[in-house]
């Protein structure tokens, strides 16, 4: 029972905040949204949920992802000090309610949300997160995405060249990166967790091959000047990321090689395998026990 109690009080701590929030207005009074100024009108948002991309130009704004619903007016706020044009696009990186709470508010202002065909999908009917029990309404029509696609999408605004691809199975089945091409800026979504373990959503697909598979992709992407935009955590870097990968590559041959030795959740949680990456990356979104049942949760079965 021991781990189990420890597992529910790290969610609690993480995820879980984020999910009762929603129906609590006084969680978001004292959040102050924080503006980050990157290349080439491009800047990040941070408030409570995922980072917020912004594009600011002579076509309007262009959005990535807009957390929660309570949210949408300081983060407006925050936007307006940069711009006086309006929200033209919004891309959701994926369904989770921290990247499009904030949907149905700027879809009735006119702002046409994009995103990849699951991330409709999903949000058309109510979903349900195994890991934290929680079911999560159906969204309302407005909050809905009005264009999808199937593998990727190009946009020419605001003199930029900007690349939204699908990434399989990684963080969900719906995930997508925003590659500024022109200005050397990435926007990984939930992909990428910087300076803490991440949450693969096994409800939605998602899978630990697939997110070492998509940083992989983008790895290959950038260079020592790409300034990257994480789903969660600071702005990030090449070599960010490049640690992001060791870990994940790292406690996925751990946790691989324990499940084949028939070992059960509750005795790798006791073997506490990844004590080594525990005080770096354990802080944050998810404890080191809660990331393991996690892990746990999307990896190969070694039975196949």
């Amino acid at each position: 029972m021991g781990y189990v109690k420890k597992f529910i009080f790290g969610l609690l701590l993480g995820f879980t905040t984020i999910v009762f929030a929603e129906n609590t207005g006084d969680k978001f009074s004292n959040i102050k949204i924080k503006t980050i100024e990157l290349n080439s009108g491009i800047y990040m948002l941070m408030g409570m949920g995922g980072n917020i991309g912004v594009s600011i130009g002579e076509d309007g704004i262009f959005l990535i992802d807009d957390q929660f619903a309570p949210l949408t007016e300081k983060i407006k706020a925050a936007i307006t000090k940069l711009s006086d044009k309006p929200i033209r696009f919004i891309i959701n990186t994926h369904w989770h309610f921290d990247h499009t709470g904030g949907n149905e508010n700027f879809g009735k202002e006119g702002s046409i949300i994009v995103a990849h065909d699951n991330v409709r999908e999903r949000m058309t009917k109510d979903g349900f997160i195994k890991a934290f029990n929680k079911t999560i309404p159906a969204s309302p029509k407005v909050a809905l995405p009005v264009i999808t696609f199937n593998d990727k999408i190009t946009f020419h605004l605001n003199n930029l060249e900007i690349k939204v691809v699908h990434q399989n199975n990684a963080h969900t089945d719906g995930d997508s990166i925003v590659f500024f091409k022109t200005a050397n800026v990435i926007h990984m979504g939930d992909t990428f967790f910087n300076e803490m373990y991440p949450f693969m959503d096994s409800s939605s697909n998602g899978s630990i091959n697939g997110m070492i598979n998509s940083v992989e992709h983008i790895l290959a992407m950038v260079d020592n000047k790409t300034q990257i935009i994480p789903g969660h955590g600071p702005l990030a870097d090449k070599k960010s990321l490049e640690k992001y990968h060791t870990m994940l590559v790292t406690v996925k041959d751990r946790m691989q090689k324990l499940m084949n030795q028939g070992k059960t959740l509750e005795e790798i949680i006791a073997l506490k395998p990844n004590a080594d990456f525990d005080n770096a990356w354990g802080n944050g979104f998810l404890n080191p026990e809660a990331f393991l049942k996690v892990l746990y949760s999307v990896m190969p079965n070694p039975k196949n």
